[in-house]
């Protein structure tokens, strides 16, 4: 299947294949750029810790960590490592893991077509035994350990802690010390054989490329059939929250500070509800904001707030974080700002400057190969497409701002997490 996506309005295009095997291929070529940006992923993150495949009946649990524990051990095999591999062609490479999904990349500007080779031979190629897993579990039992004196690490997670009963967002993407420990060459290829099959897989590359001699390597390196779908268990979670503040002390010279707001969420990612949320964040706490200029003059931000709408199967939260001396302060002045507009009302001023600027970031990020390859990725793992972003911020309203801002951001269901400096002795 071949079909090109376009915005008229932007003059851009790319291109969407599915080949025989069920890999998604997305194709932006641009040949004004000498460079290329290329990711390989997975639909499999640190939240597929119960799983089954279509025709099972039975769900299979594995030790949180095991996804990222696949990512490091998947660059290794009996012959060469593949970060030695592209030191050959002069590319850089890398890899990550997130809550929803697991990706490998490379960069370059030479030898275009073998990196493109070694990264879709490797991806494809798993090889574990009982020895390397036991080695891999010390390196990670380190990496563990230094996100664990990490502070702005540590607010996070706490703050998902404090929100979430019973979802695995709330546990570490790399797990704990307890749980590798549990990880198996055998429960490693279980997950591998799952999840890593091309039609839950997606190819995507945006920069100098040819688009027929990538699907030449593609098929070349095709490997596997379309496996069945993948159904990953989502636990029931209630909209209340666990704790609303959670608080520690690192050694940091200013209070570290998250306020989420839990929201309900489906097990299907809603892309118009995170532009939405998107668009109420930037008007509420944005540069531009009354409220963070009003709290800039009091001296108690000297930075922009930092926002994210931090969603997925089964969890949508809206997080506001930064620094202060007084976190309680700035959570009640976040409160009591959402609790007027709600009341008051958005001014169509405020909406259209929070829109212009979200819009401009959107447009100016297509001019980065970087973010337009994962971007693309991001969009056709929740079912929509490159340009869906743009075109539905466009659409929205004041009113749909309003109607928002009405059943969200509520109190009741919030959570400050704050990190405070060590006491002097």
């Amino acid at each position: 299947m071949r079909e090109q996506i376009r915005n008229e309005k932007l003059g851009m295009e790319y291109l969407r294949l599915v080949d025989e095997t069920g890999l998604t291929v997305l194709l932006y070529p641009d040949s004004r750029y000498r460079s290329v940006y290329a990711l390989y992923g997975a639909k499999y993150g640190s939240q597929d810790y119960r799983f089954r495949l279509e025709s099972e009946k039975e769900f299979t649990e594995v030790p949180a960590g095991i996804a990222h524990f696949l990512e490091h051990k998947l660059f290794e095999s009996e012959e060469q490592d593949a970060f030695e591999r592209f030191g050959k062609t002069g590319a850089s490479a890398n890899a990550y893991t997130s809550f929803d999904k697991t990706c490998y990349l490379f960069s370059a500007s030479d030898n275009i077509d073998e990196s493109l080779d070694i990264l879709l031979d490797f991806v494809t190629s798993p090889y574990f035994t009982a020895e390397t897993v036991q080695k891999e579990q010390g390196i990670i039992g380190q990496e563990i350990t230094m996100y664990d004196d990490n502070p702005g690490w540590q607010v996070f997670f706490r703050l998902l802690g404090g929100l979430y009963h019973n979802l695995p967002v709330k546990t570490d993407i790399a797990g704990t010390k307890e749980s590798i420990s549990h990880i198996t060459d055998k429960l490693l290829y279980r997950c591998y054989n799952t999840f890593y099959n091309p039609g839950n897989m997606v190819l995507s590359i945006a920069g100098n490329i040819d688009p027929a001699r990538v699907m030449e390597l593609v098929k070349k390196n095709a490997k596997g059939r379309r496996g069945q779908k993948v159904i990953s268990y989502v636990p029931p979670e209630p909209r209340e929250v666990v704790e609303r503040r959670v608080s520690a002390r690192f050694p940091v010279s200013n209070n570290l500070f998250q306020l989420g707001f839990k929201e309900p969420a489906g097990e299907e990612v809603d892309i118009r509800r995170e532009i939405t949320a998107g668009l109420v964040m930037e008007l509420l706490f944005g540069e531009g904001s009354a409220l963070y200029c009003r709290l800039h003059d009091q001296g108690l931000l000297s930075q922009p707030f930092e926002t994210e709408v931090f969603s997925g199967r089964g969890y949508f939260t809206e997080i506001i974080g930064g620094e202060t001396k007084d976190p309680d302060a700035v959570q009640r002045a976040i409160l009591e700002e959402t609790a007027r507009l709600r009341k008051e009302g958005i001014s169509a001023v405020d909406f259209d400057r929070a829109r212009r600027v979200l819009y401009g970031q959107s447009v100016a990020q297509l001019g980065s190969m970087e973010a337009v390859a994962t971007n693309m990725l991001q969009m056709e793992f929740v079912g929509g497409g490159l340009f869906d972003g743009i075109s539905i911020l466009s659409a929205l309203t004041v009113e749909d701002a309003q109607a928002y801002l009405a059943d969200h951001l509520l109190e009741q269901f919030s959570c400050l997490s704050v990190i405070e400096p060590l006491k002097e002795e």
